[in-house]
């Protein structure tokens, strides 16, 4: 039995970045990483790929002797590495033991509604590996609010796709400030609380009033993003602003109906996350060794110390507020 993470979300969100990360921590805390390669478009990466799938499809087949698109071409990829899973189970056996780390390609579709992607994870899963899927979004979607609905939605969507332990991740957290202002505080984001009180500045962005919206929040609380309490005062002012027009009372319809789908699964929810910060990292593996059930495992090099505080309160010493408090301004 192994262990191990598989690394999914857009292009641009950090995966191979976090790779690196993550197997440098591992190497730091004694815990022999490996990484595998299984993005065919994948022609640079800055870690060392001990499984490179490149060795048995890369894109430039399906491109140049398919006429396929770069969507089309990944499509096929995937169903190749599906039929031919024995190449990447015979590769793995030179590996037994060691935490595994599989860079997957960024195309959204391969976990939406794509058949080949859960058969390959599922197969992986059935030859005794125990994986959770770590999905990684950029915080730049938290500034806009229909990428961060839209983010929901692609992230709900692949945690219902691909059936497996599932861990959602803002990356760079840090830089969050500098990408724009936030209409509520990260904890907001991060928890996927009452999105109606996001549903306004949905619509406000839909006006093209967004930005004025933003500036109102910063007037209004000279502290920092708006932080939501136990009344529901804020929430009754976006609900009795009636939207004007046929089109706009439609796209209202849909906004609120969206929300509400989110809302009434109640799945969704973030880690966030800076590659650099030693903490942060060690927080993020432990929740995903909680859900994989590596904590659980056998006392083997480089588990004892996770093993040992798996249900201390060590577990819970990276808050978001801690974040909040490190990378913005504080909230009064």
């Amino acid at each position: 039995m192994s262990f191990g993470q598989v690394i999914v979300g857009p292009p641009g969100s950090g995966k191979s970045t976090y790779c690196h990360g993550m197997t440098l921590f591992c190497q730091a805390i004694k815990r022999e990483a490996i990484v595998i390669n299984l993005d065919p478009a994948n022609e640079k990466t800055n870690y060392e790929c001990a499984i490179d799938v490149r060795e048995l499809i890369n894109i430039d087949f399906p491109m140049d002797e398919l006429n396929l698109g770069p969507n089309g071409g990944l499509m096929y990829c995937m169903e190749y590495i599906e039929k031919n899973f024995d190449w990447l189970e015979e590769k793995l056996k030179k590996y037994k033991g060691k935490y595994l780390l599989f860079d997957m390609p960024g195309q959204i579709e391969l976990y939406t509604h794509h058949h080949s992607t859960p058969k390959i994870l599922a197969k992986l899963q059935k030859a005794g590996h125990r994986l959770t899927a770590v999905n990684l979004v950029d915080s730049h979607y938290c500034t806009v609010p229909s990428l961060f609905i839209s983010v929901l939605l692609t992230s709900l969507s692949t945690m219902i796709h691909l059936e497996m332990p599932h861990i959602n991740i803002l990356s760079k957290v840090d830089l969050l400030p500098k990408y724009g202002k936030l209409a509520f505080n990260l904890e907001f984001y991060t928890d996927v609380l009452d999105l109606d009180y996001l549903l306004q500045f949905l619509e406000d962005e839909q006006r093209g009033d967004l930005d004025h919206d933003l500036q109102k929040v910063d007037d209004d609380e000279d502290d920092g993003p708006v932080k939501l309490d136990d009344d529901n005062d804020e929430k009754a002012e976006i609900n009795n602003q009636e939207p004007q027009g046929e089109m706009e009372k439609k796209f209202h319809k849909l906004n609120k109906s969206i929300c509400e789908l989110v809302n009434d699964y109640s799945l969704v929810a973030f880690i966030p996350l800076n590659v650099m910060d030693k903490d942060n990292m060690e927080y993020v593996l432990r929740t995903i060794d909680k859900s994989n059930g590596y904590v659980y495992g056998g006392l083997t090099s480089g588990n004892e110390m996770i093993f040992t505080v798996a249900d201390s309160d060590a577990f819970s010493h990276a808050k978001v507020d801690d974040i909040q408090e490190k990378y913005f301004d504080p909230i009064g």
